[in-house]
């Protein structure tokens, strides 16, 4: 599987800039609201380590990393959910990704123009959040229509759908998204159905200045937004986009090199990934072989056969077992032959829940 993640922000906050950074997709970035119309897509490597260790002891033909898919979303502005600017086309391209990265601009600079006419990234979070609040009601609304048809033929099943309905509604009344709820398993499960773009979990990232990142502590701004997320439980990154496109120009050593001269110990897209695999509780599993040294990305509680389910859907069908050793006693033994031998390498059956950093040969039969 492939986490997708959506950027979105108003306009010219630096969305297409972070955007061409971490993608080196060549988006379009222009001075001037709805540049982007249609999303672009790009996909990035999951930065990881232990996939290049892996590799540099088993040698094989190719290395597969984990990706993952960016989505630059045109900038929403006050109005979307109603058509305003581009924004009914803009929400829908929202509802089809796992996680949102929210932009905030977080500096101040004559020269690139703000479409309220000031920074304020208060005003601008909540601009969004209601839009995104506002196009949540209209589909509890359709799907109210529908859930009380059934309740009138007595169907027994959409009465605790009504009722979680009804909650949405309350919250969505106050001003607040779906994340601001805790939902029951079976709630949950009727949840898969709504596409709810207020709960899909979010990350903000705090655009500064090329000299901003040193003093981003002291930054008002960069305060505004932490607040915010520490009050929804969501996470902060703070980056400069222009910095980190810099970054993207550069080949390994370079970035090693650039990054320590500017105090930091990992570059903004790192610690958006980073910290958007911890968000929707990902995790990192391995095969490895002579033909290739692969990372695969899955759940955190996924059992053996839907992580070889991720591999080909055969895998999952036919599973019998998977062959698993842990990526510290593949590397402290000097590979699999080195870890068998110390009898570190295990059988494990159906009911396997996968652990970070395995790695793994899947048995299977169809």
């Amino acid at each position: 599987m492939t986490l997708h993640a959506g950027i979105v922000g108003l306009p010219n906050v630096g969305k297409s800039t972070l955007f061409n950074a971490i993608t080196q997709a060549g988006a379009e970035a222009a001075n001037y609201p709805f540049c982007t119309i249609d999303p672009n897509v790009g996909m990035v490597e999951v930065p990881d380590l232990r996939l290049q260790k892996l590799a540099d002891m088993v040698h094989p033909k190719k290395i597969v990393p984990a990706t993952v898919e960016f989505v630059d979303i045109a900038g929403l502005v006050k109005g979307a959910s109603k058509g305003e600017g581009l924004g009914n086309k803009f929400l829908s391209h929202i509802r089809e990704v796992d996680a949102i990265v929210h932009v905030v601009r977080c500096f101040e600079d004559p020269n690139v123009v703000h479409v309220e006419g000031s920074i304020d990234p208060k005003r601008d979070i909540e601009t969004i959040d209601l839009e995104l609040i506002l196009a949540d009601m209209e589909s509890i609304e359709r799907r109210s229509e529908r859930t009380n048809k059934l309740l009138k033929m007595g169907d027994k099943k959409a009465g605790a759908e009504a009722e979680l309905l009804n909650r949405l509604k309350d919250t969505f009344n106050q001003g607040k998204g779906a994340r601001a709820l805790t939902f029951s398993d079976e709630e949950r499960e009727i949840l898969k159905g709504f596409s709810l773009l207020t709960l899909k979990p979010i990350v903000y990232v705090a655009n500064v200045r090329e000299d901003g990142l040193a003093t981003a502590e002291d930054n008002p701004y960069v305060q505004q937004v932490r607040a915010i997320a520490a009050a929804e439980g969501a996470e902060v990154v703070v980056v400069c986009a222009q910095i980190e496109a810099e970054i993207a120009e550069l080949e390994a050593e370079e970035k090693e090199v650039f990054l320590q001269d500017l105090g930091l110990e990992e570059s903004g897209l790192d610690q958006l990934i980073r910290v958007s695999f911890h968000l929707l509780g990902l995790m990192t599993f391995f095969t490895s072989g002579p033909m290739e040294v692969k990372a695969w990305t899955i759940y955190q509680g996924t059992k053996a056969p839907q992580a070889a389910g991720v591999i080909h859907t055969d895998f999952e069908r036919g599973f019998i077992r998977a062959e698993v050793v842990s990526y510290e006693d593949f590397v402290e033994n000097d590979g699999l032959n080195g870890a068998r031998d110390k009898g570190l390498v295990r059988l494990e059956g159906k009911d396997y829940i996968m652990r970070n950093g395995d790695i793994v040969h899947f048995r299977f039969n169809v």
